[in-house]
This record gives structure tokens, C-alpha cells and sequence, in this order.
């Protein structure tokens, strides 16, 4: 039997250019990005049309604009007889693909996701001074060594997993110096690479506690609904149907870890998940798939010719 979970991209999957071929193409896709634009009270479609890639790739305007595009792609799905609740036995999203997850399962509204997103963006940045803090990609070292490490490195700084994207990627996140301390330490174990990240602020660690009260703030004032189908949370690794437990998961998932080999690995064990399909911007999370759960077929659906294949093939 065919069992499909939906899957939504992170940040770092934003390009200049990201949804105007599906705004060209489908009036439901444009009607998101109005949509967004509205309730931000900017032309955010501009900058992800057009650019300049700086200013899209601000964490404010990353996040709202990444959860517009796979949005845009639910909408046009749905336009034609596929939905979340029809058609998927799960979702699931990293980072702030979880948000577009909770949107596309009807948990938030479109214009409350893309407010939370900005209000998520901004308190993230703010969090931490520019230049104190810092993240690192490791590769090819397994989830305990790189715990190991980063726990060694802290020394009265903080410094934590980020990310479980994949054996052997895992992302750290802390004060710079504890990052620095952990990237030799792993380099010494093994890493075949340890790469500074050029991000803007030090995610998923203790140090995002601000960003957390702030989500906390902006969640208890807006309207959740039950999910159509169970969304698997970042910090879990799990499926959940429960509202407060989306909420409060969600203000975890700040300063938390993002589980998504655990994540991905579940939907296609436990899950019986048989087919991925990573709705919006970019294939981030189609390779990721195909390096936890090579087994389940993992496809992006991102382009009008994507829509068209996946309606001819399941519609």
C-alpha cells in the first residue's frame, strides 16, 4: 500500500528567482504570495522574485519566503484534487519547514504562519550580537561522537548539535570560541570536513533562549487548530496530533535540536511511509532522504512541470 509523507525545506534552501515560475504559472500560487505580502506589509514576493539575494537571505525574510513557496506549491496541489489529508499519512518540516508543515496541515492559517515566521526571524537574529556566536557543517562523523565533542568543547561557553541532517552531516551551534574548540577537536577524531557556516546568528542552541520567550509570547496569542494528518515534530522524532503539544514543541525547537535523520528514519520505518515528496523551495531534504532512508523514494516538487508530474502520477 502507498503511504506518503509531505516534507518541507529549511532555511538555506532560499534563491533569488524561488516561486516565480509557479506565480507565472498557477493563479492559487500567486494568491499565496499576495497573501504573504499582505500580512507582512512588504513586498516580500518582490525580494524572492528579484532579489538582491542579501536582503532575501536575512533570516527574517529567508523564513516567511521559503514557508510562501511550499505553501504556494499546497495551494496549486490542492487546486487539483491533491491535499494534505487525501493524499499523505504524514508531514513533516526542518526548521522553519515545520511552520510550513503546520500551515499546509491547517494547524496556522497562511497569513499567522507567515507572521510567526517573521516574528521568528527577527527574535532569532536578535538574540545573539552579531560575531559572538557561530555554526559549523561536520562531515563524516556519526551523532555520539560529535555530541562527545561538543560537550568537551564548552568550557563554560555553549556550544551544542544544531542539526542531525543525515549520518555523517551534523551541524553545531554556540559561542564562536566553543565552535572553534569543537572544530578542532573533530578534526582530530576524524571529520573529513568541519565547515564555519556563514549564517547570521548560532541556531537550534541554548543561546537562542530569547528567541524561545519570544515564540512562546507570539504562539499563546494565536489560533492553532488540530492538524488533518499528524505532523512529525524537530524534537521528537515523532508524530503528533495534540495542539498543545505542537505548541510547545515549537518554542523547544528554538534552542533544540533538529532530529531529522531520527525524523526521516521514523516516517520510513515505523511510519510505513513508501514515498517523500519535499514541497517548496529547492532538494535539500530529497538528498538528505536518500542518504537516512535510501530505500524510500524521495522526490522534489518545486516547478510547474513537477506539479504536473506528480498530478499525472497520483491525482
Amino acid at each position: 500500500m502507498t503511504k506518503r509523507a509531505f516534507t518541507f525545506p529549511g532555511q538555506g534552501s532560499q534563491t533569488v528567482g524561488m516561486g516565480k515560475e509557479l506565480a507565472e504559472a498557477f493563479p492559487e500560487a500567486r494568491a499565496v504570495f499576495d497573501e504573504v505580502d499582505g500580512a507582512l506589509g512588504q513586498k516580500l514576493s518582490q525580494i524572492m522574485f528579484e532579489g538582491p539575494a542579501e536582503t532575501l537571505q536575512l533570516t527574517e525574510n529567508a523564513q516567511p519566503a521559503l514557508m510562501a513557496v511550499s505553501m504556494a506549491v499546497v495551494r496549486v496541489l490542492e487546486a487539483r484534487g491533491i491535499s494534505v489529508k487525501s493524499h499523505a499519512a504524514y508531514v513533516a518540516g526542518h526548521s522553519l519547514g515545520e511552520y510550513s508543515a503546520l500551515a499546509a496541515a491547517g494547524v496556522f492559517s497562511l497569513a499567522d504562519t507567515a507572521k510567526l515566521l517573521k516574528i521568528r526571524g527577527q527574535a532569532m537574529q536578535q538574540a545573539v550580537p552579531v560575531g559572538q556566536g557561530a555554526m559549523a557543517a561536520i562531515l563524516g562523523l556519526d551523532l555520539e561522537t560529535v555530541l562527545r565533542a561538543v560537550n568537551d568543547a564548552e568550557d563554560g561557553e555553549v556550544c551544542g548539535v544544531a542539526n542531525d541532517n543525515a549520518p555523517g552531516q551534523v551541524v553545531i551551534s554556540g559561542h564562536a570560541g566553543a565552535v572553534n574548540r569543537a572544530i578542532e577537536l573533530l578534526k582530530a577524531a576524524g571529520a573529513k570536513r568541519a565547515l564555519p557556516l556563514p549564517v547570521s546568528a548560532p541556531f537550534h542552541c541554548a543561546l537562542m533562549r530569547p528567541a524561545a520567550d519570544a515564540m512562546e509570547h507570539a504562539l499563546a496569542n494565536v489560533t492553532i487548530n488540530a492538524p488533518a494528518v499528524p505532523v512529525v515534530v524537530n524534537v521528537t522524532a515523532r508524530p503528533t496530533s495534540d495542539v498543545d503539544a505542537i505548541r510547545k514543541h515549537l518554542v523547544e525547537q528554538v534552542t533544540g535540536m533538529v532530529r531529522w535523520t531520527e525524523s526521516v528514519g521514523w516516517l520510513a520505518g515505523e511510519g510505513g511511509v513508501t514515498e517523500l515528496y519535499e514541497l517548496g523551495s529547492g532538494k535539500v531534504l530529497t538528498g538528505l532522504a536518500k542518504r537516512i532512508a535510501a530505500e524510500t523514494p524521495a522526490t522534489a516538487i518545486n516547478s510547474p512541470a513537477d506539479i504536473d508530474a506528480l498530478v499525472a502520477a497520483i491525482g
